[in-house]
């Protein structure tokens, strides 16, 4: 990036957005204007260069900024037909952007292109969102700021509010900012320095006020019975509660989930006042877009069973989804699109903590955040006077935006295992890491599960980060250890929808020289730890009620029977009939159960690695390096497996196409007529 206006910005863009005290993940936007020379006439023209929709400050680059002209903008004065046809304005946009590439411009582009100063920051800061959202709001910023930040009465981002902001720019010249009511603040300098300046001096110079004026208690008095519970036994409560909970708030469409227990919650939850300040809901546009306009909260104190707890929550989904559709029904007009879903996106549980959810990890995750700053917004407004956010009407006025509606129908086609949880035990290598792999391309959430923690958050690493895949430690043969990898599934991404039991060893050894030690181990890991893994899962995939997969990877061995590898194939026998005992009992609840008989898996394989591809190799008389060989030309095809292909079948099984398929074995070994299912 040559020119150095744009470098500021960028620079600028980055340190604000990354400091969660000034503006929320996605929120907010920035702007700079500068001349380049036109591609044309070689002449300079003025420029804009303003974040364009949908991106990040703390990660803006400049593919990220939309760049327009300014003359073409300003012109656009001259044709805006009135608030009442104001969104017609966002397309006009399009006709003022220069050059080729570049993103597209938000709805907030008419106030960073109207107001006449050279850099323009508008963000969300919790701070400044607290004195937007107070009843007492307007005299609030005179006493704060005093005529250096001016009150902006609560309008819907657009042109008008870049008009009315304009207007307030020549006005005021003294003026540094405005607190736009129950929205967030925009800041300005002729400088990109001093339009940082100027808006972290507003962001700091709230946050002070509230910290030294604010109540003790902005939340109220602490309610009996709603503390935090220790954590030990709130995480346990928390797994035992997620499948149900991400079941309520899947019952329109699937949702990947996200658990915070954060001090700010619990404490939240732990005081009088948080019912009916949930109620209220948020305030900020980009707050109660990502979070519903309210929360499901549990109404039960924190020493409520699991039970009672299940039962009260299912209760109240009936409710909140009357109350949805009601909200839906008073506002929506003729040309409203559809309603989206009456399930909650935040749901709140005293003592526990707070589950969020959306359409991925990431979006489940800032969803939670978002409503941690509603929660800051609320303390500070509470704390200083009464919350006040935008009325209802407003809020639908914004969730049901045609622009809105707009920008969801551009999203891309979700892949075919998006919203779609998946366990896969001994993933750290081989079939299992392969198999993690080629599920989460295909996108789904990934939790890698294997006996070496260091080697499964590798696997983890190297697949993406904590919102795509997770490693955990598991001793599969343990039930204790069954229950822990499972309860971190649920509380990383909120449920299960896909356990792969693919965790295994072999020991090559005759029937003399096997040994009950040799023979309890194998069967352990596989037969009782497939059993385990299942057994923990089921529980998980009945209480959601979305159905779900479960997928063994057995092996050839389970209906061949082969010399010297007694143990092991009679644990896959075992194996191999648990997949059809399991999908007769489970079919009921929608959960298919089904098996791939692999065969011949050299490369990658960590039960080959480990001794059993030399023992294997000297019983048929090969070299070592050469049995993936020695396989493949055994075989029909002539073709060696690769742990690929075995996971190539499980998403095969667990993808879009085989959705009334139970019961059956995939075999993958390119051909084994020995191996063949009778």
């Amino acid at each position: 990036m040559n020119n150095t206006v744009v470098e500021a910005l960028i620079s600028r863009s980055n340190r604000l957005g990354s400091d969660p005290r000034n503006t929320n993940y996605a929120g907010g936007n920035t702007s700079a204007k500068g001349t380049e020379n036109d591609p044309v006439t070689g002449e300079p023209v003025e420029l804009l260069w303003v974040k364009g929709s949908g991106g990040d400050l703390g990660t803006l680059t400049g593919s990220g900024l939309a760049v327009l002209r300014l003359d073409r903008m300003r012109a656009l004065v001259g044709v805006y037909p009135g608030v009442e046809r104001e969104d017609e304005m966002v397309a006009a946009f399009d006709y003022c952007l220069h050059g080729k590439g570049g993103a597209a411009p938000s709805i907030d582009t008419a106030m960073h292109g109207l107001v006449d100063a050279a850099h323009i920051d508008h963000l969300h800061p919790d701070s400044g969102i607290a004195i937007a959202t107070a009843a007492d709001g307007e005299e609030l910023t005179g006493k704060i700021f005093g005529d250096r930040v001016v009150w902006v009465p609560w309008r819907r981002p657009g042109f008008q509010l870049g008009l009315d902001i304009a207007r307030v720019r020549r006005d005021n010249p003294q003026a540094i900012g405005v607190v736009l009511g129950g929205h967030g603040i925009t800041a300005w300098g002729d400088s990109s320095e001093e339009s940082e300046r100027n808006s972290l001096w507003i962001i700091d110079t709230a946050a002070a006020y509230i910290a030294e004026h604010g109540r003790p208690e902005p939340f109220g008095p602490p309610l009996d019975g709603y503390g935090a519970l220790p954590d030990e036994e709130r995480r346990a409560k928390a797994a035992a509660l997620a499948p149900t909970i991400r079941g309520i708030a899947s019952q329109d469409r699937p949702m990947i989930g996200h658990f915070t227990d954060s001090d700010v919650v619990l404490d939240f939850l732990a005081h009088a006042e948080h019912p009916r300040l949930a109620k209220l809901g948020t305030s900020c546009p980009d707050h109660f877009l990502r979070t519903k306009v309210e929360p499901l909260v549990l109404d039960l104190p924190t020493t409520a069973s699991v039970e009672e707890s299940i039962a009260r929550l299912r209760e109240l989904h009936v409710a909140y989804r009357a109350d949805y559709q009601s909200y839906y029904e008073r506002h929506a007009t003729e040309d409203s699109p559809a309603i989206r879903g009456a399930d909650p996106l935040i749901v709140l549980v005293p003592g526990v903590g707070m589950f969020s959810f959306g359409k991925d990890k990431q979006t489940a995750r800032v969803a939670g955040e978002f409503y941690v700053n509603a929660i800051n917004v609320m303390r500070g407004a509470e704390g200083l006077s009464t919350y006040s956010p935008i009325d209802e009407s407003e809020k639908f006025r914004i969730e049901y935006w045609a622009l809105e509606e707009a920008k969801l129908r551009r999203m891309p086609e979700p892949k075919p295992l998006a919203t779609r949880i998946a366990l896969v035990t001994g993933a750290a290598s081989g079939i299992g890491r392969a198999t993690a792999k080629r599920l989460a391309a295909e996108g789904a959430c990934v939790v890698i599960a294997d006996l070496d923690l260091a080697k499964a958050e590798a696997a983890a690493a190297e697949i993406g980060g904590p919102d795509v895949a997770v490693g955990v430690a598991a001793d599969v043969s343990d039930e204790a250890a069954v229950r822990a990898m499972t309860d971190a599934a649920v509380l990383a991404f909120g449920g299960l929808d896909l356990v792969v039991n693919n965790a295994g060893l072999s020991l090559s050894k005759s029937l003399l020289e096997t040994t009950e030690r040799d023979w309890d181990l194998q069967h352990d890991v596989m037969a009782k730890g497939s059993f385990l893994v299942s057994k923990a899962a089921a529980k998980v995939l009945i209480d959601q009620g979305m159905g779900g997969d479960i997928v063994y990877i057995s092996s050839k061995n389970s209906v061949f029977a082969g010399p010297n590898n007694i143990a092991y194939s009679a644990a896959k026998a075992d194996q191999a009939h648990q997949v059809r005992l399991l999908a007769a009992e489970l079919g009921q609840h929608g959960v298919r159960v089904n098996g791939v008989n692999p065969d011949g898996v050299v490369q990658g394989s960590g039960i080959f690695a480990g001794g059993w591809g030399a023992k294997r190799a000297a019983v048929y008389g090969v070299e070592e390096q050469d049995l993936g060989k020695f396989y493949a030309q055994r075989t029909l095809l002539k073709r060696e497996v690769l742990p690929e292909h075995v996971a190539n079948a499980v998403f095969v099984l667990c993808g879009p196409d085989m959705t009334h398929t139970t019961g059956l074995h995939v075999p993958v070994d390119a051909g084994v007529a020995a191996g063949f299912l009778r």
